[in-house]
């Protein structure tokens, strides 16, 4: 039966690749990172857009009532 120490202290695991499959991965990590930037900023700009969409809807509301004020 094994136990928390030997987990811990099991031995290292080295894996050896060459540099072209190493490059060839981070490449694939960084598109990936770059897709999902994008994603995000698509979704945060039509976000964005919507609340100015609703702002400009509130906006005549909002003159009307300062007109009634003064």
């Amino acid at each position: 039966m094994y136990s928390l120490f030997d987990y811990a202290f099991g031995p290292t695991r080295i894996v050896v690749v060459s540099e072209e499959r190493l490059q060839a991965a981070e490449r694939r990590a960084k598109e990936e990172q770059i897709e999902a930037v994008e994603a995000r900023i698509s979704a945060l700009t039509d976000y964005s857009r919507k609340l100015r969409d609703e702002m400009n809807k509130l906006a005549p509301a909002q003159e009307v009532n300062e007109k009634e004020a003064a």
